[in-house]
C-alpha cells in the first residue's frame, strides 16, 4: 500500500534510456542575465533550485540552434551552435543533474521572427519587416542545426532535449496555414506540413541514439486565428513515435493581439488547467509518444488526477515552480498545505528584463542570495507591527533565521487591506496565500497576537532588539466635491451588495479596474473613469494588458483622460461638462502610507525597520521582497 498522497504522480517512468523519478517536469523558462558575454553563476543556481525542489526534469529555456540568425529579436539565449559555451553548459547540466533531475535543453529557432527573417513562406510580418521563404537547402541545413545542437547538448551532459515546436516557433510555422503557403513536400497536407518537425526529431535520434529522449512542445490549437484542435491532433499524430514526449500547450506568438498572447500564459481571469482537455484529446490519438501538459497547474490533486485518469503522462510546471520550486517535494512529503500557489498575477512576465521575479516568492531570481542567507550567531528579539503581506513575510523569514519573533495585528485577522478581496473569484489564490502565511507563522513558532496594536508604550515595555513596522496604508480620498457621498473600493469589495445597478468607479489602477471586472460579473452596469490615458500599470505592465483584455471582453469601455469634478446625487460630473448617471459612485484612487504611525516606533528599539505600504505604497511583490531582504539582514555579522 502506497504511503504517498499522490501515488500516480510519483510513479517513475522510463523514456528511452532515461528514468524520470516522477511525472512533474519543470517547463522551459529562460534566464535573461545569460548572454554571449555574461554567463553568471546566478543562472546555474536558478535552474539548480528547480531540480532541488523535486522536479523530474528541468528544461533550460532559449537555447538557440542557429544563433544569431535563428534567435529572436532582443532575447537572451544560449548559443548551442557555439562550442565556446561548453564549460558553462557542462556546469549547468551538472548542477541540474546533481540536484536530482534530468537536464533538458530547449531547442529554439524563431524562423520568420528571427534576426534574418527566414521562414516557411514569403510574407510581410509587421511594420515593414518581411519574411523570406526558406529554400530546400536552407531547410535541410536548419534540420542539421537542430541535430547538431542536440548532439552538443548531449556532449555537455544534458539528458534530453525539448524542441520548441509551438507558440509560433519555426516548426509550428511550417505546420500552421497562417504562416505557410508552400505546395512542395514541406507544405500542403498535414503530413507535409509536419515533415519539418518530424525530420528534426528523427535527425536528433539518429545523432544521439534512441536512448536520448526527444520532447517537443506543440500548440494543440492556434485558437480562432489559426488551426483548430482537429489540426493540432493531426500535428501530434504525425509526430507520434518520432518524439518521445509530446508537450501540449496552445496559442501562437505570431498573432500579436494582447488577448491572444495571454491565452498562452493565462492570467488570473482565464480558467486554470485549461490545456488539460486538449492534452487528453491528443493522448487519445497517439499510441507511441507520451504526453505532457502545461496549463497553469498549481494543485497536486489536479496533477494526480491528470496522470491517474490518463489525460496526460506528465504535468509541466513553469510559473508554479517560480512561485514555489519545492512544489514536487512538498506534494510527495504530504506537505501540500505548504505549497505556495501561483497567483497568475503576471509579475514574473513584467519583470522579465530584470530576471524572473515572483510576487510571492522573493527567492526567485535571487537563489544565490537565498543560499548565502545564514543563521545569525546571535539571535534577536523581533517585534513586528502589522499582520499584512509585508509583516507576515518578515516574521516568517526572521523566524526561519532563528530569531524570536512576535507579530501584533491590531485587527482580528491577518492579511491587511487586501483581505477585502478574498471573495473575488479571480483573486482566490490571494486568500489562499494569506491562509498559507498564517499557517507558516504558526509552524515557525511566531507568537501572533491579534487585536493588539503596537503603540510606543507597548513597544517600550516589550523590549525588542528589532522593531519591524509594517502597518500599511489607508485608502486615499480624492479631493472631489461631494466625495463623502461615494464609497471606498475596499468597502465595496468586502460588501458588493452596497453597489447599486449602475456604478461609476473613479480610478483605473488595478484596484479600480479589477473591481469593475468583479462588479460586471455580478451583473452591475459599470463605468470606469480615469484621468490618465490608460490603465495605470503600477509596475506590472503584463497584468495591465490582461486587465485591458478582460475589460474589453466584458464590454467595459473606460473613460480615459476624464476628470471627475464632483459627485452628485445622480452620479458624477466631469471636467468636460458631461455627466455619468449612477446609483453608486466608488473611489479607487490609491493608498496613503501610514508613515507617522510607523515612525512613532522608531525610538523603541535599537534597530528599526519600516516595510510595506507604510514605507511607500507598492504592490505584493515589493512588500514580500523588502520583508524577506530586511529579515535576512537581521543579526548578520554580529
Amino acid at each position: 500500500m502506497s504511503k504517498l498522497a499522490y501515488p500516480r504522480l510519483f510513479t517513475p517512468v522510463r523514456v528511452g534510456g532515461v528514468t524520470f523519478k516522477n511525472r512533474i517536469l519543470a517547463s522551459a523558462t529562460g534566464f535573461v542575465e545569460i548572454n554571449a558575454t555574461s554567463l553568471p553563476d546566478s543562472a546555474l543556481s536558478y535552474y539548480e533550485r528547480k531540480a532541488q525542489g523535486g522536479a523530474a526534469a528541468v528544461a533550460v529555456g532559449e537555447c538557440q540552434v542557429d544563433a544569431p540568425g535563428g534567435g529572436g529579436r532582443g532575447g537572451a539565449c544560449i548559443d548551442l551552435s557555439n562550442f565556446g559555451w561548453m564549460s558553462f553548459l557542462k556546469k549547468l547540466s551538472e548542477r541540474i543533474t546533481l540536484g536530482g533531475a534530468v537536464a533538458s535543453a530547449e531547442l529554439s529557432h524563431a524562423g520568420r521572427y528571427s534576426e534574418t527573417g527566414y521562414g516557411p513562406s514569403d510574407g510581410e510580418i509587421a511594420q515593414g519587416r518581411f519574411c523570406h521563404e526558406m529554400s530546400e537547402e536552407k531547410i535541410l541545413s536548419t534540420i542539421a542545426a537542430y541535430r547538431n545542437a542536440a548532439a552538443f547538448a548531449k556532449m555537455c551532459g544534458f539528458g534530453m532535449v525539448t524542441i520548441h515546436g509551438g507558440h509560433g516557433w519555426l516548426p509550428q510555422q511550417f505546420f500552421s496555414p497562417y504562416t505557410t503557403s508552400r505546395t512542395d513536400i514541406w507544405g500542403g497536407s498535414a503530413e507535409n506540413r509536419a515533415r519539418f518537425a518530424v525530420a528534426i526529431c528523427d535527425a536528433i535520434h539518429e545523432a544521439c541514439g534512441r536512448d536520448f529522449p526527444v520532447e517537443i512542445r506543440i500548440s494543440a490549437t492556434e485558437l480562432e486565428d489559426g488551426y483548430d484542435l482537429a489540426e493540432g491532433i493531426e500535428y501530434a499524430r504525425q509526430l507520434d513515435g518520432h518524439a518521445d514526449i509530446i508537450h501540449v500547450s496552445l496559442g501562437v506568438h505570431g498573432i500579436m493581439t494582447n488577448d491572444h498572447w495571454l491565452e498562452m500564459s493565462p492570467s488570473m481571469f482565464r480558467p486554470e488547467n485549461r490545456n488539460v482537455e486538449y492534452a487528453a484529446e491528443i493522448k487519445r490519438n497517439v499510441s507511441q509518444s507520451l504526453v505532457a501538459v502545461v496549463a497553469s497547474i498549481s494543485d497536486p490533486e489536479v496533477m494526480e488526477d491528470i496522470v491517474a485518469s490518463g489525460k496526460a503522462d506528465f504535468v509541466a510546471l513553469a510559473r508554479q515552480l517560480l512561485c514555489d520550486a519545492d512544489t514536487p517535494n512538498k506534494a510527495r512529503e504530504g506537505r501540500s498545505d505548504e505549497i505556495r500557489r501561483c497567483l497568475r498575477c503576471m509579475s514574473c512576465w513584467s519583470n522579465l528584463m530584470n530576471g524572473f521575479r515572483c510576487a510571492l516568492n522573493p527567492e526567485t531570481g535571487r537563489e544565490d542570495e537565498a543560499r548565502l542567507a545564514r543563521i545569525p550567531v546571535t539571535t534577536r528579539k523581533v517585534l513586528v507591527a502589522g499582520g499584512g503581506i509585508a509583516g507576515m513575510q518578515a516574521a516568517i523569514t526572521a523566524a526561519e533565521r532563528g530569531h524570536a519573533v512576535t507579530l501584533c495585528e491590531k485587527s482580528g485577522a491577518l492579511g491587511g487591506g487586501i483581505r477585502c478581496e478574498e471573495s473575488v473569484p479571480f483573486k482566490r489564490r490571494v486568500a489562499e496565500y494569506i491562509a498559507l502565511q498564517a499557517r507558516l507563522l504558526q509552524k515557525r513558532g511566531v507568537d501572533v497576537r491579534l487585536n493588539t496594536e503596537i503603540t510606543p508604550e507597548f513597544a517600550d515595555k516589550f523590549g525588542a532588539d528589532v522593531i519591524i513596522a509594517a502597518v500599511g496604508g489607508v485608502p486615499l480620498v480624492p479631493p472631489i466635491a461631494g466625495i463623502e457621498n461615494a464609497l471606498c473600493a475596499n468597502d465595496v469589495y468586502a460588501n458588493p451588495e452596497l453597489a447599486g445597478r449602475r456604478v461609476v468607479i473613479i480610478g483605473a489602477g488595478f484596484v479600480g479596474a479589477e473591481l469593475a471586472v468583479y462588479l460586471k460579473t455580478l451583473g452591475r452596469e459599470v463605468t470606469l473613469v480615469e484621468q490618465a490615458p490608460s490603465i495605470r500599470a503600477e509596475g506590472n505592465s503584463t497584468h495591465a494588458m490582461a486587465l485591458t483584455g478582460e475589460l474589453r471582453r466584458l464590454d467595459i469601455a473606460p473613460r480615459f483622460n476624464a476628470k471627475v469634478v464632483s459627485v452628485t446625487a445622480g452620479g458624477v460630473a466631469l471636467a468636460d461638462g458631461t455627466a455619468i448617471a449612477a446609483d453608486t459612485v466608488v473611489y479607487a484612487t490609491g493608498q496613503s502610507p501610514r508613515r507617522e504611525s510607523a515612525l512613532a516606533l522608531n525610538d523603541s528599539a535599537p534597530q528599526f525597520i519600516s516595510l510595506g505600504d507604510c514605507a511607500g505604497v507598492g504592490n505584493i511583490m515589493g512588500a514580500t521582497t523588502a520583508a524577506w531582504a530586511a529579515a535576512n539582514n537581521i543579526g548578520r555579522g554580529q
